[in-house]
């Protein structure tokens, strides 16, 4: 696994071409209550300021209703004043990858966000638990299942809550499929089918450290396949007892030197509910489908950033269930969860144990690719002996 250096010179390279100014589409505005007085919100510092941070994590938090940006952590100075200034972040709040100790001093941070690629996020987690603070890491929480058991460890040795970033469990569409599965509207589900595939582009700074195995830890598996491997877990409220799987790297595209490309696999859970998942960096598709014998529930886009639709199918009609507009709630949604998890000492419900359980999938779903055979799995998912 590449070291921190590797992984935060691609977040700096990042940092040259992405502009200090907002960027992504903008989102709808939803009806919500007031957010608390300043004072009694809960105060965060984001860590790597790329795409997805300026985009969604920091407009986010300005519209959460309980928390608040008090601190920015970048390897671009320049950048990082740029993005203060729009978030009336105090230049003294600004730091770098290598002051991140410095937050031990700063009282307003509650909360510290990694945003940054994969192989970094173990080291920069450790450095902010260790410096007092609360944690939410995005996913994959990191490249290994070891570097995910480092984080959780030093999590309780600080006495600090880990949360990893899956804000699907918090996005309307998603959230309504659960309590229909939950409450028996769609039948009984045997199968299910998850597919989740983007094009990637090296030469665009937010995917060019993907194309690398050392900082990414894998291919689209790794990058968006987890929102299927993660999704059907919670759909379902069990994980996989063997697993099966292949994948394919074109070996005429440089893109692929590293990583694969296209990712399919066949997931079997111990209730004996089959599903089917496949990732790939071509085409553009987001869909999971649940299938019952009363109705069919479809999500597709399941977990795009907007725009996610739900549709329920049985015999007799089709109908959308909830409206795309709805999308957006998924960003404040997990902010403002672990907000009040932090401020009432409430539970995580994407805790780092999660983040773990799916690293240890995803290395499961590598090795049974490599083998070509079926893998066996522990309630852990660590791999059973062959």
């Amino acid at each position: 696994m590449a070291g921190l250096g590797s992984a935060l010179t691609s977040d700096r390279a990042a940092a040259q071409t992405i502009s200090s100014s907002p960027v992504g589409r903008p989102e709808p505005q939803l009806e919500r209550e007031p957010p608390l007085a300043r004072d009694r919100q809960v105060g965060w510092a984001v860590v790597g300021l790329g795409h997805y941070a300026q985009a969604y994590v920091l407009p986010a938090l300005a519209r959460a209703q309980r928390s608040k940006t008090v601190a920015l952590v970048s390897g671009n100075l320049d950048k990082a004043k740029g993005v203060a200034a729009r978030y009336s972040v105090n230049d003294r709040s600004i730091y770098g990858y290598d002051t991140m100790g410095r937050l031990t001093d700063n009282g307003a941070v509650d909360i510290v966000y990694i945003v940054t690629p994969n192989s970094s996020q173990a080291e920069l987690t450790v450095k902010a638990l260790e410096a007092g603070k609360h944690v939410i890491c995005e996913k994959p929480m990191a490249t290994s299942a070891a570097e995910c058991q480092r984080m959780i460890d030093a999590a309780k040795a600080a006495d600090r809550k880990l949360m990893i970033a899956y804000r699907a469990h918090w996005e309307p569409n998603n959230v309504r499929v659960k309590e229909m599965l939950d409450a028996g509207k769609l039948g009984e589900v045997w199968f299910a089918s998850a597919d989740h595939h983007r094009p990637l582009n090296p030469e665009r700074p937010r995917d060019e450290w993907r194309a690398k195995k050392a900082v990414a830890g894998g291919g689209s598996l790794v990058d968006i396949g987890i929102y299927s491997l993660n999704g059907l877990q919670w759909f379902f409220g069990e994980s996989p007892s063997a697993v099966s799987a292949t994948m394919f790297s074109p070996p005429s595209d440089p893109r692929f030197a590293e990583i694969e490309n296209v990712f399919s696999a066949e997931l079997v859970f111990p209730s004996g509910r089959r599903a089917t998942i496949s990732s790939g960096y071509t085409a553009d598709k987001k869909r999971i489908d649940l299938w019952g014998d009363k109705a069919v529930a479809t999500l597709d886009p399941a977990t795009a950033y907007q725009g996610n639709r739900l549709v329920v199918t049985n015999a007799k009609k089709s109908e959308e269930v909830l409206s795309e507009e709805t999308s957006a709630a998924q960003f404040t949604g997990q902010i403002d969860h672990f907000s009040q998890v932090i401020a009432e000492n409430g539970t995580v419900l994407t805790p780092g144990e999660m983040g773990l359980r799916d690293v240890r999938l995803i290395e499961a779903l590598y090795r049974a690719a490599r083998e070509r055979r079926w893998v066996d799995l522990n309630p852990d998912m660590t791999m059973r002996s062959s």
